[in-house]
């Protein structure tokens, strides 16, 4: 039995001014080919890893072709786009050509990746995918929490399974799980039958952690209806609003065993129970003001501010400054920001020299919105080239790297800038400079919840805030142009 691997992903925002090159890719997460998808990803938590354990469990031959993932940004250059897919189609014509044809596909994508001409990117993968091995060959997709799923790519899979956690920390899981039922329905075993039910529905990041309520229940929902018989797998997908789609929304998606009335019975039961409680799923934002007293009447230590609005893990340009300024104006002793993305001042620092002070604008560089720069009369206390090890669950068994980035302190507020739009999933880079996070009073991070895996053991307390920046979650205030239906809470408002 030989099965193919790899996919082309990236969760992509519209609102980005800075498109997603082919370098983006390449420099990224990394571009893998071959044999290196393995050496890569063996025993590592991501769904590619997960493939990897499903081919010694099973004893399937793998057939590695491309992985690639750009850090989330701006829409895809067309150009870029096509080379990759290209290249991944020939990589399946070569494979087949030598060691003949693959008995099915294992794709790891996200879901809510956007091209230049093509809204559905992910739909437009699989699309291609599927016309390369014809109609009869399974081919079975993990994707993200966070996609915008379209009835196109469900027609061209033979089965969807979506992450269960946020953070994500299941994503080998969801690997194997894909492993497991492309070889079932390979022996013959299940029939798999999907159907996705869409929710003109926005749902609140402060609503998605998986390990506390309102979302401990969704999944406990989800986790009882996978035991029904003739369930074989039940997604819900909280969607990516900073995508202007026509599909941008959640939606919940259901595999049944050779039974579609049962597969759409089951998706119809979970939407309508998702969209009568509406409401708990909406968390209204908090300015980043109103969150720090929150934070110093709860008087629970550190005090950990989530900038979602300025998410570098969603595509957001990570150099807002609206935080940056509060510490610096109220003095805040013991404080770190992790982290701005500014290779210029991490270039000045570098040149600078640890040890020196030095005056140089921070931030607010990509866009207006993003704030204005803070100048800072700031020492250099250490320099990185940006490589570290991840020490959390989520991404545990791989290396990043951030580029060129320096610690910078003024007073008690300290500020990491680095180079690579990625947000902090945890303290290890931190670590690597010599800070001691845990010390600290109080924490800005620009994440939205991934960074809760390892932070939120020892925080005192954690609080999302809506600082201004592109990534706003008043989604009324987001641009669209190509949104085709009216939305709960913009056009559709919360009950009283």
């Amino acid at each position: 039995m030989r099965i193919a691997i790899g996919g082309v992903s990236h969760e992509t925002s519209s609102f980005s001014v800075r498109p997603t090159t082919l370098h983006d890719f390449e420099t990224g997460f990394g571009l893998f080919r071959g044999s290196q998808i393995v050496e890569r990803f063996r025993g590592a938590n991501i769904c590619t890893g997960g493939f990897l354990e499903g081919a010694e469990r099973y004893g399937f031959e793998a057939v590695p072709l491309l992985w690639t993932f750009a850090y989330p940004s701006g829409v895809i250059e067309a150009a870029a786009y096509a080379t990759l897919k290209a290249e991944f189609l020939e990589r399946l014509r070569q494979a087949e050509a030598e060691g003949g044809p693959v008995d099915g596909v294992l794709l790891d994508l996200h879901g809510a990746m956007v091209v230049e001409g093509i809204d559905d990117g992910d739909g437009d993968f699989v699309e291609s995918v599927r016309a390369a091995i014809g109609p009869d060959r399974p081919i079975v997709v993990t994707f993200d929490l966070h996609g915008n799923h379209t009835q196109r790519r469900i027609d061209a899979a033979t089965a969807v399974i979506g992450f269960d956690t946020y953070p994500h920390i299941d994503m080998a899981q969801r690997g194997r799980e894909a492993a497991d039922l492309i070889v079932a329905t390979l022996q013959g075993k299940v029939r798999p039958v999907t159907v996705l039910r869409q929710l003109p529905l926005f749902w609140s990041t402060t609503s998605q952690v998986t390990a506390h309520p309102p979302m401990d229940e969704v999944l406990r929902r989800v986790h009882g209806l996978e035991q029904r018989p003739g369930i074989l797998a039940v997604t819900i997908s909280t969607g990516f609003p900073w995508a202007d789609v026509p599909d941008v929304g959640a939606s919940v998606i259901v595999v049944a065993d050779g039974d579609r009335a049962l597969a759409e019975q089951t998706a119809e039961e979970l939407a309508g129970w998702v969209w009568d409680n509406r409401e708990r799923w909406y968390a209204p934002p908090v300015a980043v003001a109103d969150a720090l007293a929150r934070g110093e009447a709860a008087g629970r230590y550190p005090i950990i501010l989530a900038d979602h609005a300025d998410n570098t893990g969603g595509g957001a340009p990570g150099d807002s400054t609206e935080i940056l300024q509060t510490f610096l104006d109220r003095g805040l002793q013991d404080a770190v920001i992790l982290y701005i993305v500014d290779p210029e001042a991490a270039r000045q620092a570098h040149a600078a020299g640890v040890g020196v002070k030095l005056t140089l604008p921070v931030g607010g560089k990509s866009a207006p919105i993003q704030g204005p720069p803070v100048v800072m009369q700031a020492e250099v206390m250490a320099l990185s080239d940006g490589d570290f090890t991840y020490d959390g669950p989520m991404y545990a068994g791989l290396t990043g790297n951030m580029g060129c980035s320096a610690w910078l302190k003024q007073g008690g507020v300290s500020v990491v800038v680095v180079t690579a739009a990625e947000q902090p999933l945890g303290p290890a880079f931190a670590k690597t400079l010599g800070i001691d996070c845990r010390a600290m009073k109080y924490i800005a991070v620009k994440s939205a919840a991934h960074f809760r895996a390892s932070f939120e053991p020892f925080a005192g307390s954690i609080i999302n805030v809506d600082s201004r920046a592109i990534q706003t979650h008043e989604f009324h205030k987001l641009p669209y142009k190509k949104r085709t239906r009216k939305v709960f809470p913009v056009e559709i408002p919360p009950r009283d």
